[in-house]
């Protein structure tokens, strides 16, 4: 066993972090540092504080890292307009390179010469959180105790809490079948009748959104304010980057926006299937491609769209605080610059619509768009040699008897 004499753990106070923070103080003889995060995932963290000082911890790190986590790592992804497989906006995968930034903090703040988690050896959060403490601090022991013990299911974990005195109910309220995470981004859901692929998802699954069928059955319409290419107002009111989050998940949770059911391509190679709920960012990937339609430059745009989904791979396969995301992020922030206006959305039974964009910055013209006349504005003449020289190779191929007919 290495030699440990003080470790930061991610810890939430659940099952799982309790037994691994008494787990890591048997196993390692340890001293262990909790740090829990508030991201938003709308449950009351401060009693994780109540549990570690009745485990003897001295050192409780519960830091609300909200606006931090939307300003530096949920908005720079959407400025990207950042989809994984055509589908996943990434949500669990975007918190955890905060969470590892803060880990190493705490570590260098406390002199702790290792950090754990709770990640499983079958899921990608272990890649994230690791790959990220390695980037940061490259010789940091890292401590994954599912990778470790063999308290492989959830009896073994209760039996284990009983036998050490862990506060932990056996007995409560009824837990949610299902394996879950949540932030101010999204909430995901996993395991349960969710195992198989066939089986539809329950209904009342389902924590943020009402029912396309249920929602209202009158639109709801909102204008969505931009400066360099993030939501800086909703309806003219400026808003901080996590309560501009947050409104959006409530208006978009009550039009019935946001559920997606999909199986996605796990890092660690196999296929798993998922259920997320993603009302604001929904709405955020809709509004900034619509600002960006009258904004940027056509080819800026493409090379936009053929960069996005590297960069959605590095974000789900845990490289966030590689030097590839970090030159791919200064080239999408570059192209920012002049991403600025108002999107006017309409919310309803589901779908997100633009009904209206408008920036000083655009580069849409109506003189040379319109279908009446134009003034002069385009010659419509000048079309014939462009489409000319671009036919040139298609048409000496054909000439040689290259025809595809």
């Amino acid at each position: 066993m290495a030699d440990v004499k003080k470790v930061v753990l991610a810890y939430s106070g659940g099952l799982d972090t309790s037994v691994i923070l008494k787990w890591l103080q048997d196993t390692y003889n340890c001293e262990v540092v909790t740090f829990t995060a508030d991201l938003g995932q709308g449950e009351e963290v401060e009693p994780a504080r109540a549990k570690a000082q009745a485990m003897g911890v001295k050192e409780i790190y519960i830091d609300d890292l909200r606006e931090e986590f939307v300003r530096d790592f949920v908005f720079p992804m959407f400025r990207a307009n950042t989809v994984y497989e055509g589908e996943y906006l990434l949500g669990t995968s975007i918190a955890r390179p905060l969470i590892a930034k803060r880990l190493i903090e705490i570590a260098n703040e406390t002199g702790a010469d290792a950090i754990s988690h709770g990640a499983t050896g079958k899921g990608n959060d272990q890649v994230r959180f690791e790959l990220g403490a390695y980037a940061l601090k490259p010789g940091v022991k890292v401590i994954a105790p599912w990778r470790e013990w063999d308290l492989l299911s959830r009896e073994k974990l209760m039996d284990y809490a009983e036998k050490h005195g862990i506060p932990i109910e056996r007995h409560g309220k009824k837990k949610s079948p299902y394996s879950m995470d949540a932030n101010l981004l999204h909430i995901s859901y996993e395991g349960g009748v969710l195992e198989d692929t066939w089986t539809e998802h329950e209904e009342d699954m389902w924590r943020w959104s009402v029912s396309p069928e249920n929602a209202p059955d009158q639109a709801t319409y909102l204008e969505l304010t931009y400066r360099n290419g993030d939501i800086v107002a909703i309806d003219g009111v400026e808003k901080t980057p996590a309560t501009v989050l947050a409104d959006l998940n409530r208006i978009g949770g009550a039009n019935g926006i946001g559920r997606l059911d999909i199986v996605e391509n796990r890092y660690v190679g196999m296929k798993s299937r998922g259920c997320y709920e993603t009302p604001g960012g929904t709405i955020m990937l809709k509004a900034h491609r619509a600002i960006e339609s009258i904004t940027l430059d056509r080819e800026v745009a493409h090379l936009k769209d053929e960069l996005m989904p590297k960069y959605a791979s590095l974000i789900y396969t845990g490289y966030w605080w590689s030097p590839e995301r970090v030159m791919l992020q200064q080239m999408i922030d570059a192209s920012q610059v002049n991403v600025n206006g108002v999107v006017r959305l309409k919310l309803y039974k589901g779908n997100v619509t633009v009904v209206g964009r408008k920036s000083d910055d655009s580069l849409f013209d109506a003189n040379i768009a319109t279908f009446e006349e134009d003034g002069g504005a385009y010659n419509q003449a000048d079309a014939a040699g462009f489409i000319k020289l671009n036919a040139l190779r298609m048409r000496i191929a054909a000439n040689k008897g290259r025809s595809l007919l």
